[in-house]
């Protein structure tokens, strides 16, 4: 079924097959906003339709209502039956498929080039058309239940997350998993996906995105023909956000059927959008490099090759969001090693950071890894379709992409030691112990020592 991503952050920033490439923009009559990406490697064509609504726009009592609605839009329109646009799209060739975040739901369909024309015809059939039966939505509800039980009421990992986000970022949408809390979930009407399509499927909230071997002579006459005659309706009103208090820290302990004890420790940060400071967003960048991005980073040296701790541990920094920006900490101990003494090791590299400048090596070494990462993420036309639709989604530049290189370079590692210090503090920090139930435990343990 259609794919849904929880928690969706890209790198986004391009690298050889995108910066270069000829992008175009313009706005129809209605507010729709179109963004053109040329790419002549290849005859192909993305096509892809963001709308500035996700899970965090959700009511409380009707979290997972925007990834039901994103499966209903496959459901049926008025000339289209359920399941008729996808089989339309694999008989000429195409894939097409959609996912909801925390931040916006986008739908997205790949061609060779020449049915673009098809491509936007669909999309237009459903932003203007879509049809919701009572019968088919209750079917596909289940559906979605059943998505829920699996991915996480079935996975013990995945459930202890989710109770850890509860508690993580409180007082947000983002306390409250994509897919819902499965007894409200349950309980979703018809009316309310009616509600949230009239409510957020508007042109005006919306933001089309072309990308692949096209030009804006070819593609703006067709957008004009299969767009601008859908009503514009009314755009809805998005609190507009910014860096939250802190909330004091907390603490959360788990005894979940886990096959290893985890933990979880989790900053309320800045992000690229709410920062006073923008510098901030690439300095946590790189800080989140230095503790963990490769081999050498200290992490690795120190926590699992060094003392030997943790099996397997990470740090990495969630910049990209409509709200506060999240720099999470994860690890699984060793046998034998208690989740405190991991926690006191991560909260020491945090501590050598706060008073410690990260050597010249270490920032070279961090640009180099991440500028590579970007490269290969934009080498095709679907990751440069993916990061202009989400930095026109959350208002940010478009040309964030050009600019990346040369605002990393010039964090400093005072920098770094500044964001360590402002961010990294008790009272912007969430923990979670997760453990497997005592016998469960002895058990993994003597097993893993024999």
């Amino acid at each position: 079924m259609k794919k849904w991503i929880a928690g969706l952050c890209l790198a986004l920033w391009a690298g050889v097959a995108g910066a270069s490439a000829p992008t175009h923009s313009f706005t129809l009559d209605n507010g729709m906003k179109v963004i053109v990406r040329e790419d002549h490697r290849a005859p192909v064509v993305t096509v892809m339709v963001w709308f500035k609504a996700g899970s965090i726009d959700e009511a409380p009592f009707e979290t997972g209502l925007a990834h039901v609605l994103e499966h209903m839009m496959f459901k049926g329109t008025e000339h289209l039956g359920p399941g008729d646009f996808s089989r339309l799209v694999a008989r000429y060739g195409g894939s097409d498929n959609a996912f909801t975040s925390y931040d916006y739901t986008a739908y997205y369909q790949q061609y060779e080039a020449s049915r673009l024309p098809l491509a936007l015809e669909l999309e237009a059939e459903r932003l203007g058309s879509l049809q919701i039966d009572d019968e088919e939505f209750h079917r596909e509800l289940q559906v979605v239940l059943e998505e829920r039980r699996m991915r996480t009421d079935d996975n013990p990992n995945a459930l202890a997350w989710e109770k850890f986000q509860a508690i993580a970022r409180p007082g947000t949408g983002y306390a409250h998993p994509v897919i819902g809390w499965r007894s409200l979930l349950a309980q979703l009407q018809p009316e309310q996906a009616r509600s949230w399509y009239q409510r957020f499927y508007v042109p005006g909230n919306a933001t089309l995105v072309i990308a692949g071997d096209v030009s804006r002579e070819q593609v703006e006459p067709l957008v004009e023909r299969f767009f601008s005659d859908l009503p514009a309706g009314e755009t809805p009103p998005r609190p507009e956000q910014s860096v939250r208090p802190a909330a004091g820290e907390r603490r959360l302990a788990l005894t979940m059927p886990v096959k290893v004890p985890a933990l979880y420790m989790l900053y309320n940060v800045p992000s690229l959008v709410t920062a006073d400071n923008k510098q901030d967003f690439y300095a946590l960048t790189m800080l989140a490099g230095v503790l963990d991005g490769g081999m050498s980073a200290r992490i690795e040296t120190d926590l699992v090759r060094g003392q030997k701790l943790v099996a397997g541990a990470g740090a990495s920094y969630s910049g990209i969001q409509r709200g506060d920006g999240t720099f999470t900490l994860s690890a699984a101990p060793n046998p034998e090693v208690s989740l405190e003494e991991v926690e006191a090791a991560l909260r020491e590299q945090i501590v050598r950071l706060q008073t410690t400048l990260p050597d010249e090596s270490e920032m070279a070494r961090v640009r180099a890894g991440v500028l590579a990462g970007q490269v290969y993420e934009k080498d095709s036309v679907m990751g440069q379709a993916m990061e202009l639709g989400t930095l026109s989604t959350l208002g940010l530049n478009l040309d964030l992409s050009e600019t990346f290189a040369d605002e990393l370079a010039r964090v400093t590692p005072e920098e770094v030691q500044r964001v360590a210090r402002e961010w990294l503090v008790p009272e912007r920090l969430a923990v979670a112990y997760v453990t497997p139930p005592a016998e469960q435990h002895q058990r993994s343990t003597l097993e893993a020592t024999q």
